[in-house]
């Protein structure tokens, strides 16, 4: 009766969906592409081949920490096809350099019986993977019925996502529990899932800290750094509100601000935040060699974290400020940037509390502090030097988890197909 319930709600909400992926196409016409992947119809016939291993990728953030995962998995089983779903524009465009040759990638079916079921039957996957968070009731039901082991991986639950679930108890137990297999992130995150039943079988780390930086990137940004003649403070994968929150604490021009918004559909909106201020801005977007002087500088481009992240002498971490629960503080820590983060890190809590006990971040209480303290620390070179090279320690040190979650989803699905 639960699903079926739910059921009802999906197909009544389809409609709307099509109607937020028309909108959304107007600014990321990718979303206005191949609409009916969405609903399991696929023009393409199935390439011949081995079975898939399904990986679910939700979007940008999931996409770049599974391709260390996808990589071992390769090695561990030679002639894998891999079948790549997302739901964000970002996360598909990201997951076109993980394919080779005989592998598929299409959107996330909608999470209706009738489309779960046209996807497992189009593409009979030997298992399917989903990664970090994405549970959907559908598709646990569909791939219980088409004996399709689906699994979690580099799962991570919060406090907040518990509160939630337990008050949705009637869907949310029954789908954490349905789940073939989790392997978590950390004790807390293990510990929370099994709170709703889930089989969890063992704690493996964060595949974002086996995320490698791209070097070119890394080198470009620090060579823009050396002929900038001030320190460059950034707010890194901003969300809406906190580039205001900057705006209002605002008071020197003593360091370069660079502003990278967290979604390319607000790319145009925060630019205007920052002129309707007065302030002379300079995009990204508008001179790909180098960014002209400028009160701010806007980082409007896709796939260039590192280069961000090499021009900075100090990272803002976006999504903190407000409260959204951060974003990756761990890729900035990889190119050797120190953070600065706001009161709000549920997302990345063991992260976080690792990387400023390891000196690798900082965690203050509201913006304005945190302007305080990273022009303080641009100021002082000996210190951000300290600082940078405990954000590369910090990286280094918590490595392998993609690796270990290889191993484990390998010895899974052998136990599985020997019974």
């Amino acid at each position: 009766m639960i699903l079926w319930f739910h059921s009802l709600l999906m197909r009544c909400l389809q409609p709307l969906l099509w109607l937020k992926l028309k909108h959304r196409a107007k600014v990321e016409p990718l979303y206005g592409h191949h609409i009916h992947e969405r609903f399991g119809t696929y023009v393409d016939p199935v390439p011949v081949g081995g079975a898939f291993v399904w990986v679910h990728a939700v979007s940008l953030g999931e996409t770049r920490a599974v391709g260390s995962f996808i990589s071992e998995l390769r090695k561990a089983l030679p002639g894998m096809r891999l079948l790549l779903t997302h739901g964000t524009a970002t996360g598909r465009t990201q997951g076109q350099s993980l394919l080779e040759e005989g592998d598929v990638q299409v959107w996330q079916p909608w999470d209706t019986p009738q489309a779960t079921h046209r996807f497992l039957q189009h593409f009979k996957p030997r298992i399917g993977l989903l990664v970090e968070t994405e549970v959907w009731p559908n598709w646990i039901d569909a791939c219980e019925r088409a004996y399709v082991p689906l699994c979690l991986i580099n799962a991570r639950f919060s406090e907040k996502s518990l509160r939630m679930a337990q008050r949705f108890q009637w869907v949310s137990g029954p789908a954490y529990s349905g789940l073939s297999a989790v392997w978590a992130q950390t004790e807390q995150d293990a510990a929370r899932l099994r709170s709703l039943g889930a089989k969890v079988k063992g704690v493996i780390g964060n595949f974002k800290f086996d995320q490698k930086p791209n070097v070119e990137q890394l080198n470009q940004g620090r060579a823009m750094r050396l002929v900038t003649n001030k320190a460059v403070v950034m707010l890194a994968s901003s969300r809406e509100g906190e580039e205001q929150m900057l705006l209002d604490v605002l008071k020197t021009q003593t360091v370069q601000w660079l502003v990278v918004p967290r979604h390319p559909q607000r790319f145009e909106a925060v630019a205007k935040i920052f002129e309707s201020a007065g302030l002379s801005v300079a995009r990204r977007s508008q001179d790909t060699m180098a960014f002209p002087p400028a009160d701010v500088w806007i980082g409007d481009s896709l796939g260039e974290m590192s280069l961000y992240f090499g021009l900075a002498d100090v990272a803002l971490l976006g999504g903190s400020f407000a409260p959204l629960g951060g974003q990756n503080l761990i890729e900035a820590a990889a190119c050797g940037c120190p953070v600065v983060m706001g009161p709000h890190t549920f997302n990345f809590a063991q992260a976080a509390e690792l990387a400023i006990a390891e000196g690798a971040a900082v965690q203050v209480n509201d913006m304005a502090q945190a302007v305080e303290f990273a022009l303080n620390l641009s100021n002082k070179p000996e210190a951000l030097e300290s600082a940078s090279s405990a954000a590369l320690a910090f990286a280094l040190a918590h490595q392998g988890a993609a690796l270990r979650a290889s191993n484990a989803v390998v010895k899974y699905l052998k136990l599985l197909e020997q019974k």
